[in-house]
């Protein structure tokens, strides 16, 4: 079968109603019917439950405190590169942004305009730059942390489609990135700015930033944006920055000769948050 073909049954699920709805049940605390879900879910995708600052699924009142779940102390060394991978995860492509073109997958690439919501001048910081997709399956560590220091700027939320992100949408969905809701967080660093991108999907009942608290819902329907250059927050390399509630992925753009990606990167290699991503280009 192909992947569009695979796909199609998306097109045409209430996908906005699912996800609602799936948040909605995740946030709930149904005592013995939470502590089966979880226990269910953690035995399916071969969730390790001793790397959690609480290893004990009964504890957890609802499902969403048991997938945003901290990590116990020293469950993540950070490596000495100048940039790290900010989750847990698999990559799903890596390497140049061809003037504005981001590749998704064969046959399928997006713009950085698109990306970041329309934002001409914003996208334009990074054209022949470098990006980075990683893919966060449902077993994974699901809190986002910094690549790198770096102050926050500007935080956007652009509505869009709920689509899976998993391989096989990515290679399905012309533009997928660029089409799902997401958040926009654009920060100054030591590379200049960078932009990391927080992409929902379905199910993804909602987004979190840890300056901001929960972004989505509510979900408007346009564009929002806050600027924070009367604020001054400035989060350190492998710092907490965000949450996906149920799962995602994350983008990453950065400018043109900020960086040289680690050589042992290739799509598809699992990765673990902390784990050397790149350093500055010399």
């Amino acid at each position: 079968m192909s992947d569009r073909l695979a796909v199609l049954p998306q097109y045409l699920m209430p996908k906005q109603l699912i996800t609602v709805l799936a948040g909605k049940f995740a946030h709930a605390r149904l005592g013995g019917i939470t502590t089966a879900m979880i226990r269910r879910f953690v035995a399916r995708y071969g969730v390790n439950m001793q790397e959690a600052a609480n290893p004990d699924i009964t504890s957890y009142a609802s499902f969403n405190d048991f997938f945003t779940r901290p990590l116990r102390e020293g469950a993540r060394a950070l490596a000495e590169a100048d940039l790290i991978c900010p989750v847990d995860g698999a990559i799903s492509q890596f390497g140049a942004i061809e003037r504005d073109s981001i590749f998704q997958a064969k046959g399928h690439n997006y713009t950085t305009t698109a990306l970041v919501g329309g934002d001409t001048g914003l996208a334009a910081q990074f054209a022949d730059g470098s990006f980075a997709t990683l893919y966060l399956s449902p077993k994974d560590y699901h809190r986002i942390h910094m690549p790198c220091a770096g102050r926050l700027r500007r935080m956007i939320y652009v509505p869009g489609e709920l689509f899976s992100v998993n391989p096989t949408t990515a290679r399905g969905v012309p533009g997928l990135f660029a089409r799902n809701e997401r958040v926009v967080c654009v920060f100054d660093s030591e590379f200049g700015a960078f932009v990391l991108t927080l992409v929902g999907a379905t199910i993804v009942g909602s987004m979190a930033t840890v300056w901001h608290g929960v972004v989505n819902p509510p979900r408007p329907g346009s564009v929002r944006e806050w600027c924070y250059d009367d604020r001054e927050i400035t989060l350190q390399k492998g710092e907490e920055m965000g949450r996906f509630l149920l799962g995602s992925t994350v983008v990453m753009l950065f400018p043109k000769g900020a960086l040289d990606f680690n050589s042992e990167w290739q799509p598809a290699k699992a990765l673990r948050m902390g784990e050397a991503m790149g350093n500055k280009s010399r």
